[in-house]
């Protein structure tokens, strides 16, 4: 079977029944599909969203709950529960839809033996897709699969290089050999960035074979993910930089890590760094509380962004 994975939390009713709905009006799809909806003690409970979708035959969902831990962690909840007859897993956002084939296109790929597969996407309110407004796949070598459907393609070079420097694949576009990865797991500690990413570098790392679509197969919507509230002067903001570097720093760590990859991290370190001191002006001029714990985890993740501070402050005095 499939198993889809959606961690959920949301403050708006109606918004997980329309991501539900886009799973339940997948076609072509010859396998069973189970949804597992893990509940990440979510505002509005799921189990009221669930019961409104009509599943077709063959199509089935399961809530699961847990205590409030991110995205991550609720993902990993579900793939601790998906089923032994399990082939395939997807993921899905509670506030994205899926278009019509996704899922068909996808196990179309996988059959002829990749282990991963992503596609591509609208973001939040695009009429571009992301792989064109991006620009950093270029089709052209990436050659084409034999299939029924047009548009897929065998993945062509180091994915996780890409996924470091310029990461191409949408979480909700993901589908993957179960068999084959079911020991990799999602790090809890992030919860605001680079969980998805470390994800795709393990896998990449492994060798995983990939297949794309160059076909948006994904519509990402308006509710509570891991972007909202993070933007410049948000509440969430602090947070995802810290969580950024320390993305970066932990996979200098995991992974053995090259000339050009060691410098582009040097580089977005600096960068950040820099978006930290920025945001911490920003926030002793507005008045803001900063949370105490959360300067004690960034000091203890990278204390050179404290010890770069004086240099940070003229820097953005300079720029004003």
């Amino acid at each position: 079977m499939i198993s889809v994975v959606i961690p959920y939390f949301q403050r708006e009713a109606g918004v997980l029944r329309r991501a539900l709905a886009s799973v339940a009006a997948q076609v072509g799809v010859t396998l069973p599909v189970e949804v597992l909806v893990v509940d990440d003690a979510s505002p509005v409970p799921a189990s009221s969203e669930v019961a409104g979708v009509q599943w077709p035959a063959g199509f089935s969902a399961r809530v699961i709950q847990r205590p409030n831990g991110g995205p991550g962690a609720a993902r990993n909840t579900g793939l601790d529960a998906v089923a032994p007859a399990t082939q395939f897993v997807a993921f899905l956002d509670s506030d994205d839809e899926w278009m019509p084939q996704h899922l068909a296109r996808a196990t179309a790929a996988l059959e002829m033996g990749y282990d991963f597969y992503f596609a591509d996407l609208y973001h939040l309110d695009q009429q571009t897709s992301a792989f064109v407004r991006g620009g950093r796949l270029k089709l052209t070598q990436h050659p084409a699969l034999e299939s029924a459907f047009t548009n897929l393609h065998a993945y062509q070079g180091d994915l996780f290089d890409q996924t470091l420097r310029g990461n191409v694949i949408g979480t909700p576009t993901v589908v993957y050999s179960w068999p084959r990865h079911q020991t990799e797991r999602f790090r809890v500690e992030f919860t605001s960035a680079g969980e998805d990413y470390l994800f795709w570098m393990a896998l990449a790392r492994r060798g995983a074979r990939v297949a794309f679509s160059s076909d948006a197969e994904v519509r990402c919507g308006r509710g509570v993910n891991v972007y909202s509230g993070s933007g410049w002067g948000t509440p969430g903001h602090l947070l995802r930089v810290h969580q950024e570097i320390l993305f970066r720093k932990t996979a200098r760590r995991l992974f053995p890590i090259n000339a050009i990859q060691n410098e582009h991290i040097k580089s977005e370190l600096a960068r950040l760094r820099l978006a930290f001191a920025r945001e911490l002006l920003h926030r002793v001029k507005h008045r803001i509380h900063t949370p105490g714990k959360l300067l004690a985890a960034h000091f203890k993740a990278d204390p050179v962004t404290f010890g770069r501070l004086p240099i940070s402050i003229v820097q953005i005095l300079r720029s004003h």
